[in-house]
């Protein structure tokens, strides 16, 4: 079983050095996932000098554990988004997911890129799981509204290989994401773009504007800030603080797996449970290919994420006759609203973040809002993705239920006791919160038995991280962020390692230091 996502497994990217001098350009792009790479590619071909800065390596993180769904069906359903926003709205927000689809299919063909491109049906169908709700009036009422505002819906008693009731949604895609994004960075470096992989941006400095890395500083007009969870650069720490309030980082669990050619159609599919179950199915010549995820739950508020894939497994076999061969967690990160934010949050910084389950569709489209902001064009979506923008209705309560549990988890997780007081409670491969020497340390033992020490409480905003088992990583359970066993920063908010503590260790094991 490889624990690394399919898309990983199965397509490298080219690779890039670390930024070793100070650098003057027009635009930095911060973030090299579907966001990051597309903009600096849209920049650099409308004619600007561009630096793509990455803290990893490119589409190795979000982007390469998505399930590369191209899809403008957004999470929020229609019918929920005319309710909320308006039929006029909620048309402009799936408007917007076509165009980035019609954007990266361009991009396919006039550059030539192999990248398993396929244009197929979506199926938004009733759930597959035992003893679940079935609304058939929901569904038809989806399938009337997306008819009316002009996308090709239909309603259909049973769905292909589910059998049940749904929506078919025709002219949805799916491609395989590294292999896209490996001939956008292949063509952008040699048009003269700028490429730094494993180099931390530490800060966003004003007049002049620069972005100040861990080896240099890069001097610019304009900053695009497309990190998933948004660097906040040196913006006040009160509107950082409530930007990143309607923010929901959320954990997504996928199993890959073969199956015999033939055994289902190629499509998309996704159920109406909450959260959702999807599906996609691949064709590989002698074989296909099942891509199917779900068991999403709050970053770091899961005791057990082993037993996500089990559920997983369970489900998929029951229905094909499938054989796992990989499975990996993602994070897609919600809105207060539903809809994500994408736009200048300051003068001359611009973000793009929220992308809930569309992160290909609408990553897209921040990095082409991205381009049209630089370029001084105007944006037909810009008023509707607005950073700033007032909340709607039911806008303030979605605020309020996923923010309560915040302060809840400081305290809860402060007054609580740790896991245990010596190493002995420390497994091969496994990782807790211990006292030991009147500390609370985050402690992880390798398989050689090595263990790593640091701090148990965020760098973030101070909450107590907890141990991911299925993923490895210390993960906050308030606004999401991901360290690694030895507390580098996986994923923010976060942009500081948890700290290194200075304990005594058992003669057989090691403490580490975070550089």
């Amino acid at each position: 079983m490889t624990t690394q996502s399919y898309w990983m497994d199965s397509a490298p990217l080219p690779e890039y050095s670390k930024l070793s001098r100070n650098l003057k350009v027009d635009v930095v792009v911060v973030g090299g996932g579907i966001t990051g790479v597309t903009a600096a590619f849209l920049l650099r071909r409308a004619g600007h000098t561009v630096a793509l800065v990455e803290r990893e390596r490119c589409a190795r993180v979000d982007t390469g554990h998505t399930t590369a769904h191209l899809t403008y069906v957004t999470d929020i359903r229609l019918r929920e988004l005319v309710k909320n926003f308006g039929k006029d709205h909620a048309q402009a927000a799936w408007d917007a997911g076509r165009a980035a689809m019609q954007q990266i299919a361009n991009i396919v063909r006039d550059e030539a890129i192999a990248c398993q491109w396929r244009e197929v049906p979506g199926y938004l169908h009733a759930p597959i799981h035992e003893d679940a709700d079935i609304d058939l009036d929901a569904l038809k009422e989806d399938a009337a509204l997306a008819d009316e505002l002009g996308f090709v819906a239909t309603y259909m008693n049973e769905v292909p290989l589910l059998r049940c009731p749904g929506v078919r949604f025709a002219n949805q895609a799916k491609f395989h994401p590294r292999q896209y994004l490996s001939g956008l960075l292949r063509r952008f470096s040699a048009e003269g773009g700028h490429v730094f992989e494993s180099t931390e941006v530490t800060g966003v400095e004003e007049k002049p504007r620069r972005v100040a890395t861990d080896s240099g500083e890069i001097e610019c007009d304009f900053v695009v800030i497309a990190t998933h969870v948004p660097l906040m650069g040196k913006t006040n720490i009160v509107s950082a603080t409530l930007f990143q309030s309607k923010l929901s980082p959320e954990s997504s669990y996928v199993v890959g797996a073969r199956l015999p050619a033939d055994s289902a159609p190629e499509a998309l599919f996704w159920d109406t449970s909450d959260p959702y179950y999807y599906l996609r199915i691949d064709r590989h010549g002698d074989h296909d290919y099942a891509i199917f995820g779900g068991e999403d739950h709050k970053t770091g508020q899961a005791s057990n994420t082993e037993e996500r894939f089990t559920r997983l497994e369970r489900i998929l076999t029951s229905v094909l006759p499938a054989t796992v061969s990989h499975r990996w967690s993602g994070q897609v990160v919600e809105t207060n609203d539903g809809l994500p934010f994408i736009g200048e949050i300051r003068e001359g910084q611009f973000v793009a973040t929220g992308f809930a389950g569309n992160g290909m569709t609408f990553g897209t489209l921040g990095a082409m809002m991205a381009c049209d902001a630089v370029t001084g064009r105007k944006n037909p979506w810009a008023d509707l993705f607005d950073v700033t923008r007032k909340k709607i209705k039911g806008g303030a309560w979605d605020y309020i239920r996923q923010n309560l549990d915040y302060p809840y988890y400081m305290v809860r997780d402060r007054l609580t006791g740790a896991e245990g007081t010596s190493f002995d409670a420390l497994g091969p491969g496994e990782g807790k919160v211990l006292k030991i020497d009147g500390k609370r340390v985050a402690a992880y033992r390798d398989e050689s038995g090595h263990i790593d020490c640091v701090s148990s409480i965020c760098t973030h905003m101070g909450c107590v991280v907890h141990w991911n088992s299925a993923e490895k990583t210390w993960d906050c359970p308030c606004h999401g962020s991901r360290f690694k066993p030895d507390g580098k920063v996986w994923a923010g908010p976060a942009e500081e390692p948890l700290k290194a503590m200075d304990v005594k260790m058992p003669q057989s094991a090691r403490s580490s230091s975070v550089e």
